[in-house]
């Protein structure tokens, strides 16, 4: 009976251990999916690569893209990285995109995760349309905004004087120099990288980051009077007018009643 009871309670023991211990690596790999999937918002893809939920969906990690790539600007994520594994992607510091106008790496994607049609125009690919990401800049740390001149991601930048442009305005502070400042044109930038590899600051302070991250979004509800394209979408829009108590009154009349604010 004894040896029944101190049976019974190592089982309760071991089974209360195997289950702390399920959850401990339950938690290690969802911690771990978690980053991956935090990750993979921030990660740059190669040119062509679909929206990334659909692109992590559709890529087989076959690895093709980066076999492909003649300057090794691909890496697959591997174990540890705390990126989807098996999934290419760049970093523009260390290897940015070089721009081939052949895109080896496209056309060998056998899923379609690299789409070629949307690095294509009238039938041929086309680089310069690509859309790995966008180069922002960081305005404080960049030494052309402080008056020094230096115009070395403007000179980098395959789409020279379209992608970057150079921002001419006096420096008051010296009263006798110029500022050359970068300004970036968010619809003509690939984000290749090739400024972020250029940058001379110690960390780069023009840098590439995917597009949904980089940009906001004004939404529907704006419209740029200015812009023909843009104000046909008043055509068919409707409006809805709420009513409060307070819109009830003209508005010089709510002015006046100012009875609340004693």
């Amino acid at each position: 009976m004894k040896k029944q009871v101190i049976s019974d309670r190592r089982k309760f023991i071991l089974n209360m251990a195997r289950g702390v211990g399920l959850a401990a690596v339950g938690g290690l790999v969802w911690s771990a999916y978690v980053d991956e999937v935090t990750a993979s918002t921030l990660l740059l893809r190669p040119p062509g690569a679909i929206k990334e939920d659909d692109f992590l969906s559709t890529c087989i990690k076959c690895g093709l893209c980066v076999e492909a790539c003649p300057f090794d600007t691909l890496l697959l994520a591997k174990p540890g990285d705390n990126k989807p594994l098996g999934t290419p992607y760049f970093i523009p510091r260390d290897v940015p995109c070089y721009m081939c106008t052949d895109i080896p790496c496209v056309p060998v994607c056998p899923t379609g995760a690299l789409d070629a049609a949307s690095v294509t125009t009238d039938g041929k690919l086309d680089i310069n349309i690509a859309d790995m990401g966008v180069a922002v800049v960081d305005s404080k740390n960049c030494i052309a905004f402080w008056g020094i001149q230096c115009d070395a991601c403007y000179r980098a930048c395959p789409l020279l004087g379209t992608a970057i442009t150079i921002e001419y305005s006096k420096n008051e502070r010296t009263g006798k120099h110029a500022f050359m400042k970068p300004i970036v044109d968010s619809d003509v930038c690939t984000g290749c990288g090739l400024c972020e590899r250029a940058c001379v600051t110690e960390k780069a302070s023009i840098f590439v980051l995917p597009r949904e991250t980089a940009l906001g979004r004004a939404g529907d509800y704006y419209i740029k009077g200015w812009d023909k394209e843009d104000e046909k979408r008043l055509e068919n829009a409707t409006s809805k007018t709420t009513t409060t108590e307070i819109s009830k009154d003209s508005a010089v009349d709510s002015l006046n009643d100012s009875e609340d604010l004693y």
